[in-house]
Order: structure tokens, then C-alpha cells, then sequence
């Protein structure tokens, strides 16, 4: 303002540009030596079309520094839900630790699915979702209705608890080549059998 240039825009408080460049941009080979750390593979094939890391952030993030790449654990989180990767294994404190062959499983799984989609053939994830129970019950949130006449519903939702009260539960597959979905909707309790079913189905 001192010297006679225009004021900024409103909500800014330095110009556009201004502050600490990401890590990435300080460290150009940041990103590739995290990527060396999760890759499916030891070749780190971009392509895999599963991509996991069974590494905590903050196990990677002292990886990264003891390389000469200081980086702090939210960051590595970033960077890695930006190049698309999720973590899939939990610390499972009440049932043990996890598999000690964990990685191995998921590297064999990748490599099924790379076979299967160079022959053509379909590759599918499933998983079930917890069960719904049925009936008129409350839930939250509110929607239009004509004025004077709401949804009528139970006033207790525990008189539809218990094994007799019916339920229903949704059974996803995802067909991972033509990225499209579909669902299930049954009432089995038998998760191999209602998978065999969904597939079956689908």
C-alpha cells in the first residue's frame, strides 16, 4: 500500500504464489521414492491395478527421512491418496496381529487379476454391507412432504430388533475392467452362500 499499488483481493493476505512450496515441488524425487516404498511390485508397475501399502504413515514417513527425503506422516498420507492408494490393513489389537504373509497375499492377488484381465476375463470385487432391518422405522433428517401429512412410523425402533424381525442385506460387486456395479439385496445369512448366489446372479 506504502507504494502506491492496489490493494488485495478480498480474503487474501499475500499475494498469489506466496508461502512453503509443497514437498513434492521442493523434492522432486519424493514422490518416486514413495512410490518405491508401496508399489505392488518391486519393479513399481504405475499400471497394477490393485494398489495397497500394509505400511503405517509414520513408518513411512521415517523410511522417507532416514533416505534424505524429511517428510512428516500427514503428508505421505496426501501424496499417497493422491496417487490413488488406500490403506487396507488395520492394526487389529483384539484379534492379534495381522498375517504375517499379508503383502504376500495381496502381490499374489495382483498378479491373478493382471493374468485374468490379459485373457479377457472379468475380474470382480464383492463385499456385503451390514444388514438393514425392516419395517417403519424413524430416520433422521428431514423431507418435503405436503404440509400436515409426515411419514408415519414406529415410535420404538426396538420392537424391530431380535432374530425373528426381518432384514435385509445388500451384497456389492464391482466389475473392476468395465469400472460398473451392481447389487444384491437378499436376506441369507450364510455370507458363502450369498456370495455364490450374487455371483451367480451377476
Amino acid at each position: 500500500l506504502e507504494a502506491g499499488e492496489d490493494p488485495l483481493p478480498d480474503g487474501r493476505v499475500r499475494r498469489r504464489g506466496g508461502g512453503r512450496k509443497a514437498a513434492e515441488a521442493q523434492d522432486p524425487d519424493l514422490v518416486p521414492t514413495l512410490l518405491a516404498l508401496v508399489e505392488p511390485d518391486e519393479r513399481g508397475d504405475p499400471t497394477s491395478p490393485l494398489r495397497w501399502t500394509t505400511k503405517s504413515l509414520r513408518d513411512l514417513a521415517q523410511e522417507l527421512t532416514g533416505q534424505g527425503h524429511p517428510v512428516s506422516a500427514p503428508t505421505v498420507g496426501r501424496l499417497l491418496k493422491e496417487q490413488g492408494f488406500s490403506l487396507q490393513a488395520n492394526a487389529k489389537t483384539l484379534e492379534g496381529k495381522q498375517h504375517p504373509d499379508r503383502d504376500a497375499q495381496f502381490h499374489y492377488i495382483n498378479e491373478q487379476v493382471k493374468a485374468h484381465q490379459a485373457d479377457g476375463e472379468p475380474v470382480i470385487s464383492v463385499d456385503t454391507k451390514k444388514k438393514e432391518h425392516l419395517g417403519d422405522l424413524p430416520n433422521a433428517g428431514r423431507q418435503w412432504r405436503p404440509k400436515g401429512d409426515p411419514v408415519r412410523v414406529e415410535d420404538h425402533s426396538f420392537f424391530f430388533t431380535g432374530p425373528d424381525v426381518p432384514h435385509a442385506i445388500p451384497y456389492g460387486i464391482y466389475d473392476v475392467v468395465n469400472d460398473t456395479g451392481w447389487v444384491n439385496v437378499g436376506i441369507d445369512h450364510d455370507t458363502s452362500a450369498f456370495a455364490v448366489e450374487s455371483i451367480r446372479r451377476w
